[in-house]
């Protein structure tokens, strides 16, 4: 039936059996793409839904709360899916597998990931596609179809993704030497920063400054990626990433600068890193290795990288980099004297002076080079 606006209507009876009545301000494509989408008409209050799944309320809130969903009230805006998804974090939480906290952990990780990862597929990628290919046409004519293809390939290529991912990632914690590693690990992080991006933003057009951000992330994501490092997040004009030992991530940054330095529509790098125990949590990284990563990047020269101590260390302790020329120097000799193959170092470490750091007292930065590379003209060290 329709009301007197001529908008259809669906009557839907109290067992929730039916689809959704369409409102007045609801958009019928967003309607039919909702459905498309979900899988499934609306059926649901928030209260019926959680009757049906068998927890209380409140659980049921705190679950559709945390995977970043807006309170609907007491409209019927719930399907099966939503019903299943409630359902099956309790029965994990009930058999014994999840606590309540660490369901709504998994709940809330899942949320933040894939609602980034919509908006850039809705913003991005389906506003290209759906351009209307006829004069006359408009977007919402042609988006249906298009989402009506795509749908089952990308569910199938998202949970590939994940597979592989988790596989990585349960393959790094189960090569960790011990229990406490699985929560608190050792690893290198590296912020790699655009040197005057703000100035940037008032000089560029959205348009331009949109494409810029993409390139940099683009190529950062790939680098990091390519050289077995772990890309933890974008921040528009800085990311940060991580690697397990201090070589991988010395030569990520290198490569980062090196790209970034060969491309003239890009503006200048700075990458500070930190060698040190971190503590993860939902993908993402905490601790003061992380501050002093932070604080390394803002201190950096242009097209440079500076590292802490324990980086530096680290570095030497895997014969990386030696500790100084004079002591590369012993080893080379030493090797030809025994007549053994002289020690190759990828990198060259020069100590900078020391300095406050804000919340982290001073510290002693390192200058990180490419072995028998000049360090930049923007660089200066104490003397020896």
């Amino acid at each position: 039936m329709a009301d007197r606006k001529g908008n259809k209507r669906v009557t839907v009876d109290d067992s929730g059996s039916g689809a959704e009545a369409q409102g007045d301000g609801e958009d019928p494509l967003a309607l039919r793409l909702e459905q498309l989408i979900l899988g499934a008409e609306r059926r649901y209050t928030p209260f019926q839904a959680a009757r049906s799944a068998g927890v209380t309320m409140e659980l049921a809130t705190r679950f559709w709360r945390a995977m970043g969903f807006a309170d609907v009230g007491q409209a019927k805006a719930l399907t099966e899916a939503d019903v299943l998804a409630l359902r099956r974090l309790a029965g994990l939480v009930e058999a014994g597998l999840l606590s309540e906290a660490m369901a709504v952990q998994v709940a809330r990780s899942t949320g933040q990931t894939t609602a980034r990862l919509a908006e850039w597929q809705i913003d991005s990628f389906l506003e290209g596609l759906t351009e209307p290919p006829e004069p006359g046409m408009t977007r919402t004519e042609v988006t249906y179809p298009i989402v009506e293809l795509l749908l089952p390939e990308l569910e199938e290529f998202l949970v590939y993704v994940w597979r592989r991912q988790l596989a990585a990632s349960a393959g790094r914690v189960v090569q960790g030497a011990d229990d406490e590693e699985m929560v608190d690990r050792r690893l290198a992080v590296a912020f790699a920063d655009l040197v005057g991006f703000t100035r940037l933003t008032r000089r560029m057009e959205e348009e331009e400054l949109g494409e810029l951000v993409e390139a940099f992330e683009t190529t950062a994501a790939d680098l990091v990626a390519a050289r077995g490092g772990r890309l933890i997040k974008t921040l528009g004009d800085e990311v940060l990433y991580a690697a397990d030992d201090a070589g991988t991530a010395a030569e990520i940054a290198m490569r980062l600068i090196e790209t970034m330095a060969n491309d003239e529509t890009m503006p200048e790098l700075r990458v500070g890193m930190a060698f040190g125990t971190v503590t993860t949590r939902m993908g993402d990284v905490f601790g003061t290795t992380v501050n002093l990563a932070s604080r390394l990047t803002s201190i950096a020269p242009r097209d440079a990288v500076l590292v802490d101590t324990a980086f530096a260390e680290e570095l030497i302790r895997t014969g990386d980099a030696p500790a100084s020329e004079a002591a590369a120097a012993e080893a080379v000799a030493a090797a030809e004297k025994e007549g053994e193959e002289p020690p190759t170092y990828r990198f060259a470490l020069q100590p900078m002076w020391q300095r406050p750091v804000r919340g982290l007292g001073v510290v002693e930065p390192w200058l990180l080079t490419r072995r028998n590379e000049a360090p930049p003209a923007s660089a200066s060290a104490p003397s020896s």
